[in-house]
């Protein structure tokens, strides 16, 4: 793949509705600085009434290339003139990289997803693991898991059970994994999901800043000693889900590295550079700290 990078000033960024609470901002320009590139890192927030707008403007504004966050993942595929096959499997997009007016969509969430999860790779093996969520970033969870992790069984749980079978079904015809359950996510019946589960995933943006004292999962009984939840939000750290999860004894991952590693996939395909992980890592827990 293509960009159209030279040595004048180029815009990348990130379009999502809301936005504010992005740090990918934050991150992108730190890099940018520590590798001395001619860029900057922007942030648009785009309703979806004006998603194909935003895309033209892309172009029109040479813009090398886009994040793209909720809840836009998926809708914007039919704008695109081209899909790497990964984010063709997972049906969501978060990375638009723009070769001269053709716009190619990546998905480095899956990217985010394996570096994160690579240290209990053995531990998730043949074990259940549960899927809280059904849009974009749950797509690029459930592929990671089946592609990298081999799973005994993923329980899919959601607000609506009718999301959560849509990607079961794509799942089960793109991959061959039969082995995926639905579930309506307030159900008492489902609790047994997440505590036969090994790892619970929360793959939607509930407990995210400013409404810090939500959370899918309201009981306690959820979550069991040993278990691994993993929760991709990263702000704030740790989230209510987290901190509940660490009281029954799990291991928690909040979402930063995740949204470093997918964020560093992004910067390398739009710059044909690697971004400096570990001094990005060091700046952004600095400035979550403040």
């Amino acid at each position: 793949m293509k960009n159209n990078y030279n040595n004048k000033t180029k815009v990348i960024g990130v379009i999502g509705h809301p936005i504010k609470h992005s740090y990918s901002p934050f991150i992108h320009n730190v890099a940018i600085e520590l590798t001395k590139l001619d860029l900057i890192y922007l942030s648009f927030d785009v309703p979806s009434s004006q998603l194909k707008n935003a895309l033209n403007g892309m172009i029109a504004l040479g813009i090398l290339g886009y994040n793209v966050t909720i809840p836009h993942k998926e809708k914007i595929i039919p704008y695109l003139n081209f899909i790497v096959d990964e984010a063709s499997v997972v049906g969501a997009v978060n990375t638009v990289v723009n070769d001269l007016g053709k716009l190619t969509g990546c998905n480095t969430d899956v990217f985010g997803v394996q570096e994160t999860l690579l240290p209990y790779k053995q531990d998730i093996a043949d074990e259940n693991v549960t899927v809280i969520g059904a849009g974009g970033a749950a797509r690029a969870v459930v592929y990671a898991l089946i592609r990298y992790f081999r799973p005994k069984k993923i329980f899919i749980l959601n607000r609506t059970e009718q999301k959560a079978d849509t990607l079961k079904n794509h799942f089960s015809s793109a991959m061959k994994f039969s082995a995926i359950k639905t579930g309506e996510l307030f159900s008492d019946s489902n609790i047994d999901w997440l505590t036969d589960s090994k790892l619970i995933v929360n793959a939607t943006p509930v407990g995210m800043l400013p409404l810090t004292d939500d959370t899918l999962i309201t009981s306690p009984k959820a979550f069991v000693k040993g278990q691994i939840v993993f929760d991709l939000i990263y702000n704030p750290s740790p989230s209510k889900l987290l901190q509940m999860a660490s009281a029954q004894g799990a291991v928690t991952i909040d979402g930063s590295s995740m949204f470093i590693h997918q964020a560093a996939k992004a910067f390398e395909l739009w710059t044909g550079r690697e971004m400096p992980v570990e001094a990005v890592r060091s700046a952004l827990q600095l400035l979550m700290k403040d």
